[in-house]
């Protein structure tokens, strides 16, 4: 049963991770009509509208407890902690991304899949021995990907890390908080948070405009409801029965699911050291997935 599980959690988190790499896709598309926080705030908006409609068809037998249900206090709580990680992860990395190539930061954003493990210390959690041999061949995979032609260190690559930070922080809340809450509410409140704070944003940096965010309308439409609205909810799932090592290791797959796309659709050529960076990332996700054995002495 616990085997079971596993599985499931998995290919949620897999799904997920498909949905996140095709999504580069319509943001780099979008990003040229909207500034950042205006796509992130209209995309957030639409997932917001999107979860809220989930949620009603899902429980449309019990209309009458719907709303009741969203007054749950942990509901909110876990909501606001988890969003407000995930906005400052995803400003990091725009701004970031003003003096950093996209295959660098795409590494730096990636290297959550270290600070999962080293925060999961501080809350008592255990380093399976496969995870540290994953997360060396993922490091080395990711750098082989996205940045094995950069001689360069940009200003921004700090702030990306920080985003690391941020997205390991996020992966470490939803394992805390998703046993205890719905999932689909839970990425609503979420997806909510990110939306305030970033037409925040948008009003204080940017100068929107309704013209260029109806060009920009596609990329929104599919960055919001399947990778904020759909993606995101497959996280909160995969992550219950996934421990946030694992999961992180099964995420990082983003970044070959981008390369693997953009070769697809906009037909950029892979070269020699992507595609053995794209080999090193599945085998390191297969080690982090191999159970942990524990031999256990035999009574004579």
């Amino acid at each position: 049963m616990i085997l079971k599980e596993s599985v499931k959690g998995s290919a949620a988190l897999l799904a997920g991770t498909v949905i996140w790499g095709s999504a580069f896709i319509a943001q780099s598309l979008g990003m040229d009509y909207v500034g950042p926080f205006t796509f992130q705030a209209c995309r957030c908006t639409l997932a917001v509208l999107t979860l809220l409609l989930l949620a009603a068809v899902m429980e449309i037998r019990d209309w009458k407890h719907f709303w009741r249900r969203w007054a749950d206090r942990r509901l909110w709580l876990a909501g606001i902690a988890c969003g407000s990680a995930l906005f400052v992860a995803s400003s990091l990395q725009q701004v970031g991304l003003v003096t950093t190539d996209a295959g660098k930061a795409g590494f730096l954003t990636a290297m959550y899949i270290v600070f999962v493990p080293f925060f999961g210390i501080f809350l008592g959690r255990r380093i399976r021995w496969n995870a540290v041999a994953a997360i060396l061949v993922a490091v080395a995979g990711l750098y082989m990907l996205s940045c094995a032609q950069v001689e360069h260190i940009e200003p921004g690559d700090f702030l990306l890390l920080l985003c690391a930070a941020a997205f390991a922080v996020q992966i470490t809340l939803i394992d805390r908080f998703a046993p205890q809450v719905d999932a689909v509410r839970l990425n609503c409140v979420q997806a909510l948070v990110v939306a305030v704070l970033s037409t925040g944003c948008m009003l204080a940096f940017e100068q929107p405009s309704a013209r260029s965010a109806a060009m920009a309308f596609p990329a929104i439409a599919y960055a919001g409801i399947l990778s904020m609205g759909i993606a995101y909810y497959f996280q909160i799932v995969g992550q219950r029965r996934v421990a946030p090592a694992p999961a992180a290791m099964l995420m990082s797959l983003e970044s070959v699911f981008a390369a693997l796309f953009g070769w697809l659709i906009l037909h950029e050529n892979l070269s020699g050291s992507e595609k053995i960076g794209c080999a090193l990332v599945f085998a390191a996700v297969i080690v982090s997935q191999l159970p942990n054995r524990v031999r256990k002495k035999v009574s004579v």
